[in-house]
């Protein structure tokens, strides 16, 4: 595969080129809060889901990884414009607290993170449907060892079928 010959998928291309090429809004007098737009994520966030990753080796995940994601996606009934995917590895020191006032995040999924990852005061185990802060948290193990786990996909269903009532 030459690199003149790369196709990239929809989602990556919204993702990459999410952002107009002027600041129209830039006469507006500065706040002392960061806006949710300082937060790099892909997807629109209709239905303020976060989903959490650390991936060093890409944007927000590698292909693979992502179609499978789209593919849990998809069995909850849910696609990219419902949710926000984030990688902490480009958004180094992203709290909850954070996650909820500028994503106003009402679901937070954790793939291959722990509560502390993201400051939680609290610690639970994976495939615990955790209540915190008027949010649902939920950790799994990351999204590439999940797919080669089928018992670890037989956890995380259980709990997305509880948490969307499926």
């Amino acid at each position: 595969m030459s690199l003149d010959n790369i196709q990239l998928p929809d989602i990556i291309l919204q993702g990459l080129y999410s952002k107009g090429l002027y600041d129209l809004d830039s006469h507006k007098s500065g706040s002392s809060e960061i806006p949710a737009s300082s937060i790099g994520f892909l997807g629109t966030n209709q239905k303020r889901i976060t989903i959490l990753v650390d991936c060093e080796t890409a944007i927000y995940l590698p292909e693979e990884e992502l179609s499978f994601l789209m593919g849990i996606l998809t069995a909850c009934k849910l696609s990219m414009a419902d949710i926000a995917l984030v990688n902490l590895c480009k958004n180094p020191g992203l709290g909850y607290s954070v996650l909820a006032e500028q994503l106003k995040a009402e679901k937070v999924f954790l793939f291959g993170l722990d509560a502390a990852a993201i400051e939680l005061p609290l610690q639970f185990p994976h495939y615990q449907v955790q209540q915190f802060n008027n949010q649902v948290y939920l950790s799994s193990v990351a999204l590439n060892e999940l797919q080669k786990d089928k018992n670890e996909k037989m956890k995380l269903w259980a709990c997305l079928k509880k948490i969307f009532s499926i």
